[in-house]
């Protein structure tokens, strides 16, 4: 002990800095097989990753029976989708969501992608009485919750209570479009849904293409969002 101590107080100066306040001490290093360990498993993370975060965006949770939603802003096959699952299944209504135009609204006739996406399911083949379109307010944010909270506000001001809503998306858009339609509704009526496969590009390799990377980045970005930071007028 009294070597060590004795050592120490002999040290060079060039060793001890900032006035003898820090010494060097030996340390561990990776070697090259560590590196390689460490970048295979960083590869490793980012295949499953990349293979992951589409089904888990794109979320699948269907209810029978109740009402049938539909966001207004989807493509026609997305729409003919809904045709298919209202005319399959027993619902009491299918309502069309959506904000107001974002172009084209001086050429059209409609002035809302809810209303737009309801004439649509009545060419289609629906009724009109069965089709109910629910257009929502502008915003600059957060338009599915503005749109869910327009559909809560018209069914409640008519004194209709559905017990259940099966909502259907645009693909990775599903899980965060059910997430903030159960923050508009509440617990009292249950949330389903059914992601819509994008025609635009392969879901299974959506890396491949830039829409599939645009698409699934940016909801990978707003699903974080929606979870940590989005709160409603009441919160």
């Amino acid at each position: 002990m009294k070597r060590a101590v004795v050592n120490e107080l002999n040290a060079p100066k060039a060793r001890r800095k900032f006035w003898g306040l820090l010494r060097p001490r030996p340390c561990l290093v990776p070697t090259w097989r560590a590196w390689l360990v460490l970048l295979s498993g960083i590869i490793l993370l980012a295949i499953v990753a990349l293979r992951g975060v589409y089904p888990f965006l794109a979320l699948t949770k269907p209810l029978s029976g109740g009402v049938l939603v539909i966001e207004g802003w989807v493509d026609d096959d997305s729409l003919l989708v809904a045709v298919t699952e209202f005319q399959r299944n027993h619902y009491e209504k299918l309502y069309v969501t959506g904000g107001p135009l974002d172009f084209g609204s001086f050429l059209s006739e409609y002035r809302s992608y809810a209303e737009r996406g309801a004439a649509s399911l009545v060419k289609m083949g629906l009724q009109t009485n069965e089709v109910q379109a629910v257009p929502a307010p502008f915003a600059r944010q957060d338009r599915t919750y503005t749109a869910a909270a327009a559909l809560r506000d018209w069914l409640r001001e008519r004194r209709l209570t559905p017990t259940k809503i099966h909502l259907l998306s645009d693909g990775p858009h599903a899980r965060r479009s059910r997430l903030l339609y159960r923050k508009a509704f509440g617990k009292e009526i249950e949330v389903g849904v059914t992601a819509i496969p994008s025609r635009h590009y392969d879901p299974g390799h959506w890396w491949r293409s830039s829409a599939g990377v645009r698409n699934v980045v940016d909801e990978a970005v707003a699903y974080v969002y929606a979870i940590f930071f989005f709160r409603t007028h009441g919160e």
